[in-house]
């Protein structure tokens, strides 16, 4: 080869090192610059622009090997792509919104509305969370396809390895740098797409609950084309070992599903598109682990190659992410989105029956729903609001009927409410529509409203508080913190077009907010908790220093989400029954049906409402048992 063809060679190195930020020594590896296979091109879902092809440089191939080269045809497009929308937009707009956010906030008092107080990059878009036992937060996706947020970035119509998934840890007591993230990427898998193509496991639009171990179970996927075709992954992800494992397919793809534990600590998954493509929504529901493997309670039981098996009873819902809960009497409440398909699972006799159409009349579109708290026993009704930018009303089911409570200040899909310590409610997040902002498809010019937080009182009343930095609507999700605040995330359209260097490796964004009861006194002392697993009604001690404060002592399940869906919020009180000597008596919730077994943060409360950090505390049978 001429030096000046070597020369060319590598002052492109230089520019591609630059544009993705990886050293021109790992860009450069001596071995490919041996026999390169024959170059090809790559084909990937750009949005409107499907079907656009990423050449690669027949020279470079040669020369470069054929990674390399497409390495370099890589960066060239997001090069391009960066062009269509320059990072002087992305700047523009984050210090845009910056601005209004502390304008509209600074009318906002924080004791009585609480505040934003942490605005910090991210390494994932945030598209599914979990906020694990290990008081880390889970977040997974996928690998970018865009850096243009008016297109579609994420790989679904992509067959091949690009249509892969990515995972990282938070670790809160790491702060807010790139030091407080770890990659925990996937397994590698081989899918069933023709490509044979290894990849990490492109597990985004799965459903995912906690197993009563601690350990998050992931079922389905993206497996490329078809605007949506289910995979049939099954995997569990290990906090203890931060580590994932793979186990036995399931008998149906599904993209978009739901999953919930029930009282017996297995995991049932339902809808979701199947293999074939969009509108080919399963009815079949799957439980994971199959009866004929044990539960895991013990952290040192790690699912691995575990099947799952058929449950009696289908679910033939029209429309994905259907709504799923355990209430106090051990059944499942699976609300789906159109209102006429509402029915009760029940987990021991395998039936389906039906349950009283939601009067709204109307297909609601991705919007959360919440068991709202009802004491010692567990919840034993479901509020259902959002998904429907027309209706404000929220509806509770109860007793098997549906009645409609206060409304919210206005309508709104793609929001995320949360249970807070106090029993109080928070909405999050929210947009006009799934993906059209108020502006049309893929545009990120939001309507600003929808940044505006609401709460809800123990009386159910909503008021409307503080704004967030980003308008998040697709894609949002927010867990509370052991320590009591809110961690809001996701939307990728929102991050990329607000992104202050879209050339780094940090893709996404973090609001930290804290809610009214954390400026309003100091918190009780919580200092230490059972490390054994608590039978269920038996007492245990917890370490206080100021025992005679605390006023109430309540169980808040840590929560996975994904498109609006919560699949495990549940809050408990916990009865007192004696203090002193630096301690509190407590007795653990009743049965498995008032608090599936697992692990719960346990928040004491004094008098003003005030919680303490959380500990983890996990109840069910013993391990083993």
């Amino acid at each position: 080869m001429s030096r000046p063809r070597l020369s060319r060679l590598l002052s492109a190195c230089a520019v591609i090192s630059a544009l993705t930020g990886a050293p021109l020594a790992a860009a450069l590896p001596a071995a490919a610059h041996g026999g390169a296979p024959e170059p090809r091109s790559m084909t990937r879902d750009a949005g409107p622009d499907r079907g656009r092809k990423v050449t690669v440089d027949k020279a470079e191939a040669a020369v470069l090997g054929q990674e390399h080269a497409e390495r370099h045809a890589q960066a060239r497009l997001r090069a391009e792509d960066a062009g269509d929308y320059p990072q002087p937009t992305r700047t523009a707009r984050l210090e845009s919104l910056t601005r209004s956010q502390a304008t509209q906030n600074a009318t906002f008092a924080a004791r009585e509305y609480g505040a934003f107080k942490e605005y910090f990059p991210s390494p994932d878009f945030g598209v599914h969370i979990a906020q694990l036992p290990t008081g880390k937060v889970l977040l997974f996706s996928f690998e970018r396809i865009e850096t243009n947020p008016t297109k579609e970035t994420a790989p679904t119509q992509v067959i091949g390895k690009e249509n892969a998934g990515r995972a990282y840890l938070w670790d809160p007591q790491k702060g807010s740098g790139t030091q407080a993230f770890t990659k925990v990427t996937p397994p590698t898998v081989m899918m069933p797409d023709g490509k044979n193509e290894p990849r990490p496991a492109p597990f985004f639009c799965a459903g995912h609950a906690f197993l009563p171990n601690g350990m998050l179970g992931v079922f389905g996927g993206n497996l490329g084309g078809n605007h949506g075709s289910g995979a049939k992954l099954s995997l569990v992800f290990d906090p203890w070992t931060e580590s994932w494992s793979l186990n036995q397919e399931m008998s149906v793809g599904r993209w978009y599903p739901s999953a919930v534990t029930g009282a017996d600590g297995r995991i049932l998954i339902m809808s979701g598109q199947s293999e074939l493509g969009w509108a080919t929504p399963t009815p079949i529901v799957e439980r994971f682990p199959a009866l004929s493997h044990n539960v895991p309670t013990s952290r040192s039981d790690v699912p691995e190659n575990v099947p799952v098996d058929v449950f009696k009873a289908e679910a033939p819902y029209r429309h994905d992410y259907p709504h799923l809960f355990s209430l106090r009497d051990g059944k499942i409440y699976g609300l789906g989105r159109d209102h006429d398909q509402q029915w009760l699972f029940d987990p021991v006799t395998e039936t389906r029956t039906s349950l009283a159409d939601r009067p709204d009349g109307f297909m609601r579109n991705y919007g959360s729903a919440v068991p709202l708290p009802a004491g010692f026993r567990g919840p034993d009704s479901v509020l259902v609001l959002g998904g429907n930018r027309d209706d404000p009303n929220t509806y509770q089911l109860v007793g098997g009927r549906w009645k409609t409570n206060e409304p919210r200040a206005f309508g709104r899909t793609q929001d995320d409410t949360l249970i807070l310590p106090d029993g109080t409610l928070f909405t999050v997040n929210g947009s006009y529509d799934i993906r059209d902002y108020g502006n049309g498809l893929y545009n990120p010019n939001a309507d600003l409203k929808y940044r505006q937080t609401e709460m809800r009182d123990t009386d159910g009343n909503w008021k409307l508080g503080p704004a967030q930095r980003l308008p998040r609507g697709y894609h949002s999700n927010a867990v509370v913190l052991p320590d009591g605040r809110i961690m809001v995330t996701g939307d990728e359209a929102q991050q990329i077009a607000n992104d202050p260097d879209i050339q780094d490796d940090m893709d996404g964004s973090i609001e930290i907010y804290e809610p009214a009861y954390l400026h309003n006194g100091d918190r009780p002392d919580l200092s230490a908790v059972p490390r054994r697993t608590i039978g269920y009604d038996d007492r245990f001690r917890v370490l206080s220093s100021n025992p005679d404060e605390v006023r109430r002592a309540v169980l808040l399940a840590p929560t996975t989400a994904t498109h609006s869906v919560n699949f495990s919020q549940r809050h408990l009180d916990v009865r007192i029954k004696s203090r002193g000597d630096g301690a509190l008596e407590l007795q653990a919730p009743p049965s498995a049906q008032a608090a599936p077994p697992g692990y719960y943060m346990l928040f004491l409360l004094n008098e003003e409402g005030v919680p303490s950090t959380a500990k983890f505390v996990s109840f069910g049978p013993p391990a083993g048992g």
